[in-house]
């Protein structure tokens, strides 16, 4: 852990980054407290306000209004947690599912890396977001399908990764000594293989957290993903398509910056942990 630190010090960046991602928790966490105003209460009467407007009774509209008359800033907070929530866990189940099935495929060759690289290729075959109407259609739309679904659709990209590094990795020295001592199965897949190949993975998972997050935004534009009444930055993006030409930049700016900053944040910290991760480029302190 004081390694850890003392390179993310060093490197500045990460560290940058980490306070980005810090601030995007503790939004997510207590926006409902830093909300100045209901996300879905509604008032024709205020939409489309620019930021720094003022509302009824005082009220001060700090990031505009949208075409409902809601309130930017209180979606923004309330947003961040739906968002990060659905990209974060729909990661960990696409990389979880695609990392195990990776290493088995990698590592076992064979009809079992047949079967399981053309289940991929069965899937890839199909438009994503066609396969994600038809599960969210059966299972009905919300939060935890919306995960599931979104989480199995990325799985085939982190197996064909592990699984090629598998490849080279299994007839290496060291997993020959591992072998040779005894080492069992999981030993051999999740304590020798495994950290070498955790840097990519890292680097994928911060530029699939954009992917996710704007694909939750389409299923939700299309009523399959999470209710309309629950605010994400990726729904404020798709509402505000329609006044991108009447300039009225503010319902797509800050919604997209929010998310610019907070991608921009996860390839950082993925970049930080490339290095500091893989075996071959760390630093022994």
């Amino acid at each position: 852990m004081q390694r850890a630190l003392r390179s993310m010090v060093a490197s500045r960046w990460a560290l940058v980054g980490m306070i980005i991602l810090t601030a995007a928790a503790f939004i997510a966490i207590f926006g409902p407290l830093l909300s100045p105003m209901d996300p879905n209460r509604q008032n024709i009467m205020m939409r489309l306000l620019p930021p720094m407007a003022e509302g009824p009774r005082g009220a001060t509209f700090w990031l505009g209004s949208d075409h409902l008359g809601r309130d930017v800033l209180s979606r923004l907070l309330y947003g961040a947690r739906v968002s990060l929530l659905v990209g974060m866990a729909a990661i960990v189940v696409g990389g979880s599912i695609g990392t195990l099935l990776g290493l088995i495929s990698g590592y076992f060759g064979g009809w079992i890396d047949d079967v399981i690289m053309r289940l991929g290729d069965i899937q890839l075959a199909f438009p994503f977001i066609l396969l994600a109407i038809m599960f969210l259609v059966v299972l009905g739309p919300g939060l935890v399908n919306i995960i599931l679904v979104l989480g199995i659709g990325q799985w085939i990209t982190y197996a064909r990764i592990v699984r090629a590094q598998t490849l080279s990795l299994r007839e290496k020295e060291y997993v020959e000594a591992a072998r040779a001592m005894g080492d069992g199965l999981f030993s051999i897949l999740f304590r020798t293989i495994l950290p070498n190949i955790v840097a990519p993975l890292t680097v994928i998972a911060s530029f699939n957290v954009a992917s996710v997050i704007l694909s939750e935004a389409a299923l939700s534009f299309l009523g399959l993903g999470v209710p309309p009444t629950v605010p994400t930055w990726g729904s404020m993006l798709s509402e505000s398509r329609d006044h991108l030409l009447s300039n009225k930049w503010w319902l797509a700016v800050f919604p997209g910056l929010a998310i610019v900053l907070t991608v921009l944040a996860f390839n950082i910290i993925g970049d930080w942990l490339r290095d500091f991760l893989d075996p071959r480029l760390k630093e022994r302190s």
